[in-house]
């Protein structure tokens, strides 16, 4: 896993990157956190935020993944 991002207190970041919308699986398509994922970050400690960003990594990746095996099927080139 790469290097988790702190902030000046040494708190977890976030992982938003302000595209603020939930799936029909209840995931955001911005950050991969599930809403209560999302509303909960503020009460996390960081052990618990950074289990996040492990499951939001696969979540991430999931998707992309996904996205290449549409792309391919529908004839276009995708790399990941």
């Amino acid at each position: 896993m790469t290097a988790v991002k702190q902030n000046i207190f040494g708190m977890v970041k976030s992982p938003c990157v302000a595209i603020c919308a939930l799936d029909e699986n209840d995931v955001c398509i911005g950050c991969y956190r599930t809403g209560h994922e999302i509303t909960a970050w503020g009460e996390m400690d960081n052990e618990k935020k950074r289990e996040v960003l492990e499951k939001v990594a696969k979540r991430e990746q999931d998707s992309l993944e996904k996205v290449a095996k549409r792309e391919q099927a529908s004839g276009n080139i995708i790399a990941i």
